[in-house]
């Protein structure tokens, strides 16, 4: 991912929060026939200081349930379109359109699992984290046959970082008054995507308000 340094960072603690807003990413292998194979997915994620580590599952008709080794997860932030409209120096700079957003490249390596005991023990963080979620209560049961006889249907995955990018374009690079006017900008569009993407710029213009 081509990341300048000014929308450059390094603390994971912006991807704990691009994971915990959405843990949805896209997982990129590449396939025997050398073509990269391209999966969305709903994961689980956890980090101990540096060590990261993201688990999911594929339907086992998935060709990428068999691929295993390297592999790139791209994980998606809020993004929005910036008006050159709105900078006060528009005229003096002569300011063009551009896109603002947040997201996160990790490089790593995938191992896949089949393990009947391992994969109910996903399901069950897997429904737990996003039950909660949503307000509700339903649990994967391994004794209800019904359930049970769809675990050789998926195919688990463990994935450990070994790179992490994260990329924060968020303005960084236009003077304050720039900054603020986009902010003033997306927060009068008034849809709850603008809002969160004025929310980050705010919290990446001072990340110790955030808790960053």
């Amino acid at each position: 991912m081509f990341t300048p340094s000014s929308f450059a960072t390094r603390d994971l603690v912006w991807l704990d929060r691009l994971i915990a807003r959405d843990a949805f990413v896209t997982v990129v292998t590449t396939g025997p026939d050398g073509l990269p194979f391209v999966t969305l997915l709903p994961v689980l994620y956890r980090r101990d200081g540096d060590a990261i580590v993201v688990e999911g599952h594929w339907a086992k008709a998935n060709p990428q349930s068999r691929h295993s080794g390297p592999a790139l997860l791209l994980v998606h932030g809020p993004h929005g379109y910036v008006s050159p409209g709105w900078y006060p120096d528009k005229e003096s700079e002569g300011r063009v359109p551009t896109w603002n957003y947040a997201a996160a490249e990790l490089r790593g390596t995938l191992e896949t699992i089949t393990d009947r005991d391992w994969l109910i023990d996903l399901l069950d963080r897997l429904s737990t984290h996003n039950e909660t979620q949503v307000g509700s209560d339903w649990r994967f049961d391994p004794d209800d046959t019904r359930q049970a006889k769809l675990l050789p249907g998926i195919v688990g995955f463990r994935f450990r970082a070994e790179q992490v990018q994260i990329k924060l374009k968020l303005s960084q690079n236009h003077p304050d008054a720039n900054q603020l006017s986009v902010i003033a900008a997306l927060e009068a569009e008034g849809t709850p995507a603008s809002r969160e993407l004025a929310q980050w710029m705010r919290d990446v213009r001072d990340p110790a308000a955030a808790g960053g």
